[in-house]
């Protein structure tokens, strides 16, 4: 394809919208960590002159990106996986230990996280593997394999520990069930999410009762005619009642204890209220003040550097996970709104182009992007806002990192060039 045929098909309207996402997460970088000691936009000693180097490499990564065949990347995708195990394994041995994850490499100037890239080789492995099958996933031996190609990077990654950059590979599960997954096994993981939670909010004798309640109220409004299958429901029923058991082993045994106290705070499990605003002051002081940030912005904000808490500093990490805070302060509802709009014209946008697709691998990769970046997007906002734990997720192409934006943007523009070759086919 030649070059300016290949600019004809590249779709301008993801372009745009992440050119848009980049410039907003940049300017609120540079708010954040303004220093009035710097003379320039380009001073690496600030975030914002590393995070503005790293959009420089992100745009040189796209054009190498795009001029490569598209079939490039689904004959070497388990070369990339290959590789990108290999690195997380790596990290044990010679990884360097930021805030207690040993989850980077250091280089001359900055950090490379690992895991950005794998979630890219995941979803491209992931993607090869259902389109090798194509029907055959609702087989359980090509429904191991698949879930076998998520679950090995996220099991290296939990120990580093990094149980937040963990959950994001389990969002390609959506993955499966766009290509005939059983929505069974979703109805089954939202269960144990929901068991997981009453019990430790109620205690595994009230989801007894509870579970028992239930049972009680189904067979009395079942229909004569109809039939329960009782080996399967009297199995369903042991099994969540087991689950519920092993909940608090989990919880305290597997749990650090600041994950802990993070769902303890979340789902208040502290009943004394003088105990329960310090817990709010100090393990949860981050969300208190980036909630309170985002408040203070009122509707059309304090104006940019006008932030007062942000200047004052007093969002820690708000730089990075709490980036939106900042957006709320000082852009107000207008600016949140803004960046909820241009996030949610993407997804839709991405779902039409995976959609279109002719090629079934990247169809599949399509929606692994979609996966990977709804996720982030989900979960970044629900901790800086306060409805869920804080798990340290960043929100794609704008949030702080070299290896988070070098990673969004490549797991992006390899969609965005098998998009553009859609009409084509290669073996």
């Amino acid at each position: 394809m030649s070059g300016n045929s290949l600019l004809k098909r590249v779709d301008w309207v993801v372009v745009l919208l992440y050119i848009l996402l980049v410039t907003i997460g940049w300017v609120n970088i540079y708010s954040s960590t303004f220093s009035e000691e710097s003379t320039s936009i380009f001073d690496f000693s600030y975030s914002y002159g590393k995070q503005l180097f790293f959009i420089g490499v992100s745009f040189v990564v796209i054009i190498v990106i795009m001029s490569l065949e598209a079939g490039f990347y689904e004959r070497f995708s388990s070369l990339f996986y290959l590789v990108a195990i290999l690195l997380l394994i790596g990290l044990y041995p010679f990884g360097k230990t930021i805030a207690g994850a040993t989850s980077w490499y250091g280089m001359y100037f900055f950090n490379l996280q690992p895991s950005e890239f794998t979630k890219v080789a995941t979803a491209l492995a992931l993607a090869k593997y259902l389109s090798d099958i194509q029907t055959d996933i609702k087989k359980i031996k090509h429904q191991l394999y698949a879930f076998l190609v998520i679950l090995i990077p996220a099991v290296l990654i939990v120990p580093q520990p990094d149980p937040g950059s963990a959950l994001i590979f389990f969002a390609l599960i959506f993955v499966l069930f766009r290509e005939g997954l059983s929505l069974l096994y979703l109805g089954i993981g939202l269960l144990l999410v929901l068991l997981f939670v009453t019990t430790l909010k109620f205690g595994t004798i009230w989801v007894g009762i509870g579970i028992g309640l239930l049972l009680v109220i189904f067979f009395l409004l079942k229909r004569s005619s109809f039939k329960v299958p009782v080996f399967p429901l009297v199995a369903l029923v042991i099994g969540a009642i087991a689950f519920s058991l092993s909940v608090n082993f989990v919880f305290n045994s597997v749990f650090e204890q600041r994950h802990r106290d993070r769902f303890g705070l979340w789902l208040r499990l502290e009943k004394d209220p003088e105990k329960l605003e310090q817990i709010q002051k100090s393990i949860g002081y981050n969300t208190y003040q980036s909630e309170k940030a985002i408040e203070s912005g009122g509707f059309f904000g304090k104006g940019f550097l006008e932030g007062t808490r942000t200047k004052g500093d007093f969002v820690p990490e708000q730089h990075t996970d709490y980036i939106f805070s900042t957006v709320g302060e000082e852009w107000g509802f207008l600016g949140t709104a803004t960046v909820i709009i241009l996030f949610t014209l993407l997804f839709l946008r991405l779902i039409a182009l995976a959609e279109r697709q002719k090629n079934a691998f990247s169809r599949m990769y399509g929606y692994g992007v979609i996966s990977i970046l709804l996720i982030h997007y989900f979960i970044n906002i629900g901790m800086v806002i306060g409805v869920l734990p804080t798990v340290g997720i960043p929100l794609p192409f704008i949030s702080y990192g070299g290896s988070g934006m070098l990673g969004f943007t490549i797991l992006l523009f390899i969609f965005v060039r098998l998009d553009a070759n859609r009409l084509n086919e290669w073996t």
